[in-house]
């Protein structure tokens, strides 16, 4: 089993060494009409739907996830290792609370959190202790919340270390991820495979579960 603190620890150090530039990459892929930014719509949707509420992004990196929920009209939150990343995030997005932290810092005394978004933020976490992290955001909703995940797909292969150029990631088979999440308790209301864009490297997984 893996040292969580040791692997969380070391993806903190990495993304802070590099926070500025990583703020600093285009993100294109959130703007519409693409299709990353109608899958976060459609998770929007559905937590509205339900009659909306507070909603967390975790592993929000420098913001810009949170702040999109924001726009479409949830009360979004992003919680993230890096202590870098979250001062980007609050000086970029004032209004938005943002916190250093894991899944303990996902539920708060009196909140109800109606959704989970990680953006790609699995990505980094040892395949054996992903089903610990599905757990923690099953443990973290109540009855109809939603989960949205996306991370990079590994075309057929097993599950797939490759180098990240911040530290090393994980591709995973889009059903593998699925049933972990079933396994989790959660129901998959829908999945969306990607081919990657300009300047991707691999094919991008997305999956939308109601727990």
């Amino acid at each position: 089993m893996t040292d969580s603190s040791t692997y969380l620890s070391a993806t903190a150090d990495a993304y802070d060494s590099i926070a500025t530039v990583y703020a600093d990459l285009p993100r294109d892929d959130l703007r519409a009409p693409s299709l990353d930014h109608a899958w976060i719509t459609a998770f929007a949707e559905r937590v509205r739907a339900e009659g909306g509420g507070t909603v967390a992004e975790f592993g929000c990196g420098p913001g810009p996830v949170t702040a999109l929920l924001r726009d479409l009209g949830l009360n979004a939150f992003g919680v993230d290792v890096s202590p870098a990343m979250i001062d980007l995030a609050r000086q970029t997005y004032p209004d938005i609370r943002f916190e250093v932290g894991s899944t303990e810092s996902l539920a708060r005394p009196g909140e109800e959190l109606r959704g989970i978004v990680s953006w790609y933020s699995l990505i980094h976490t040892p395949p054996e202790e992903v089903p610990a992290y599905l757990a923690e955001f099953h443990g973290a909703l109540p009855p109809g919340g939603h989960l949205l995940l996306a991370f990079f797909e590994s075309e057929g292969a097993p599950v797939t270390p490759f180098d990240h150029k911040v530290t090393t990631a994980y591709r995973w088979p889009i059903d593998d991820l699925a049933d972990l999440a079933r396994r989790a308790g959660f129901t998959e209301l829908g999945r969306m495979l990607r081919e990657p864009g300009e300047g991707e490297r691999f094919r991008r997984g997305h999956l939308l579960m109601r727990r």
